[in-house]
């Protein structure tokens, strides 16, 4: 089964995309035919072009308005094919997609399409070509693969085969089952594209908004599984439309469609063990258990800075690496390892951007598993020289060139604080109990490729994109979730340089992580403590909580102990939700404190325009630390 790509799918002219789609792993093309024109080759040289990447042309594609024609329209239509047909030998490719006709002047009927399509059969088996033909969602006549297919067996021809497209199936809410019933061998192609549940035009919607599969609402999987299930080992291609994508980078795009192919078909393996699916196995999506260490690169003034907001927040020193200029911080399950290194990783990202954090620690049933399927989706493997004593943790590159490291006890890597640290056990501290999310800022552009990241490779699941509101522009954000909550990640996508998830980005050169939240079962019990230990919060407006006091119902007192506190609420039906943020350090960074109520899924986004308000004045007035 090979897998492909429609040329139109990523960004860049015809040679720029060959050279990011072998790259990525692909089989083959499909050559649109607008990259093919606008190429200076002829179209052998453009052949011969995409054979020396490795790659073979699939489909070329598109020859429009052709079936159902009065004349003279019909006579000149299969002029027009023939033409097409004398491209394609050259091309060095033997299958041309016909989608359903738009023409004004189409007329209707199945059998009077299936007879041109017969007749075009013929001119084409007698050069050793074939012919698909595929039913656009807002074809003018034909609208539906069930209609597609009755006209491709009334043409009862071996040249003339069915193309499906998971978007004009799911996209008009068609059973993708009804696929089951068709002939594999009369499939001659399968294009895929996944997009956003949205309500609106179909054409506008295809031409503009789909994307990878995995990144978006559609069932691509059910889909897929009917497709395999009639028997179908041709090609697998990804055709994708998308306005961000026509502006992003080219080998970064090619690479998620790759990754998306992968993961999907792993799927329909796994949930139709009995379909051909000819791809390498790998090891399922990983469980992971959390969150085992977060890394800071920090040195000189905003390293003591940094250790004394720590011990502000309850944290203990109860390490230090047995080679190198690594301080391990400790409170109940919650490690911070600051890396004052001056070279390997962790220095490379300190001289990149200040005080950032670096690495991420990750706790998973099997770190080898994870590894062998990162791999396979075409993540960038990690690794630097080790020191004497030093475990060699599995690990592969993250968001911004971080890392992100993947631990297991079944291999011993869990023991990689009593191996490589001097470490003692931390006293009880101030009540914070664990990392309850992250917070990973981006452009808003980089959102579809971080959440395919997380969800093809990890037991994660994403939630609906939200809008937060910042005073000077909009956030968009979406919250990848392990079952439980036992790793959760909020992924913030910026616009603009103006918001104050796109300034971070800007002052920390693409930091990955703004903040991290620590969970307590107790906010005020433990914000008396971190009191005592000097720890200042974000000062929030007291007309926040005059607001709070009209919206909720709560018991007397409470609203004065948010206020004295500075502590923020929100509620679903399932729980109540408190939070409470420290003051921003080192270019933007920050720590978040929550109690998250038993069943309460959501993050506090109605207060993030308070929130964001308070960081912004407080920046304003008195800036933040920077290097």
């Amino acid at each position: 089964m090979k897998t492909s790509i429609a040329t139109v799918s990523i960004s860049g002219n015809l040679r720029e995309k060959l050279e990011a789609i072998a790259a990525a792993g692909f089989d083959g093309i499909e050559i649109f035919e607008q990259d093919f024109i606008a190429d200076p080759g002829s179209p052998r040289d453009v052949g011969n072009m995409v054979r020396d990447h490795g790659l073979d042309i699939t489909l070329f594609q598109p020859f429009r308005d052709f079936e159902g024609l009065p004349e003279p329209l019909r006579a000149k239509a299969f002029d027009r094919a023939e033409r097409k047909f004398d491209v394609m030998q050259d091309l060095g490719t033997d299958l041309v997609l016909i989608c359903s006709s738009l023409h004004p002047q189409a007329l209707g009927g199945i059998d009077r399409a299936a007879g041109d399509l017969h007749e075009l059969g013929e001119r084409a088996a007698k050069r050793g070509l074939r012919v698909g033909y595929e039913a656009l969602a807002w074809g003018r006549h034909v609208n539906d693969h069930r209609d597609a297919w009755e006209i491709v067996r009334r043409a009862d021809h071996p040249s003339i085969g069915l193309i499906v497209d998971s978007f004009h199936t799911l996209g008009r809410g068609i059973d993708p089952d009804t696929i089951r019933r068709i002939p594999g061998d009369r499939i001659f192609f399968v294009q895929l594209a996944d997009a956003p549940q949205i309500d609106m035009d179909l054409l506008y919607w295809s031409r503009h908004f789909r994307n990878m599969p995995g990144e978006g609402d559609l069932d691509v999987t059910g889909f897929m599984r009917a497709v395999l299930a009639t028997g179908y080992t041709g090609p697998v291609s990804l055709e994708i439309f998308n306005d961000q994508f026509r502006g992003g980078n080219t080998r970064s795009l090619a690479r998620d469609g790759y990754r998306s192919l992968v993961a999907l078909l792993d799927d329909v393996r796994r949930a139709e063990p009995t379909v051909p699916v000819a791809l390498p196995e790998m090891p399922a999506r990983v469980t992971t258990h959390g969150v085992s260490f977060i890394e800071f690169a920090s040195q000189g003034d905003e390293a003591q800075a940094l250790d004394t907001l720590l011990t502000s927040l309850g944290f203990t020193r109860t390490g230090q690496h047995r080679n190198k200029s690594v301080a391990l911080w400790q409170q109940g399950d919650i490690r911070i390892v600051v890396n004052s290194e001056t070279t390997g990783h962790a220095g490379h990202s300190w001289n990149a951007r200040g005080t950032t954090v670096c690495d991420i620690g990750l706790r998973v049933a099997s770190a080898s598993d994870t590894i062998a399927r990162a791999t396979q989706l075409g993540a960038e493997p990690f690794s630097q020289p080790l020191g004497p004593g030093e475990i060699d943790i599995p690990a592969i590159r993250g968001l911004s060139g971080s890392v992100l490291h993947f631990i297991d006890d079944q291999t011993g890597l869990g023991k990689v604080w009593e191996i490589e640290f001097d470490a003692t056990q931390p006293p009880p501290g101030a009540g914070l109990t664990h990392i309850d999310h992250l917070a990973q800022t981006m452009s808003y552009d980089d959102m579809l490729s971080w959440t395919l990241f997380y969800t093809s490779l990890l037991d994660m699941q994403k939630s609906p994109m939200v809008d937060v509101i910042d005073p000077d522009g909009l956030v968009r954000s979406q919250v990848v979730e392990a079952p439980g909550g036992a790793l959760r990640i909020t992924l913030n996508g910026a616009d603009s340089h103006r918001t104050l998830a796109g300034s971070f980005l800007a002052d920390s050169f693409g930091g990955s992580v703004q903040h991290v939240a620590l969970a307590t079962d107790d906010i005020f019990a433990t914000l008396d403590r971190l009191s005592a230990r000097g720890f200042e919060p974000l000062p929030i407006s007291p007309n926040y909580y005059d607001d709070l006091a009209a919206r909720f119902d709560f018991p007397e007192g409470l609203i004065d102990k948010m206020r004295a506190a500075n502590v923020l609420y929100d509620q679903d039906d399932a729980g109540a939700f408190f939070q409470c943020y420290s003051r921003a350090f080192a270019g933007g960074l920050f720590f978040e404190i929550v109690q998250r109520g038993t069943g309460y899924q959501g993050f506090g986004a109605p207060n993030a325009p308070f929130r964001i308000a308070a960081q912004k004045r407080l920046r304003g007035a008195r800036g933040l630390p920077r290097r």
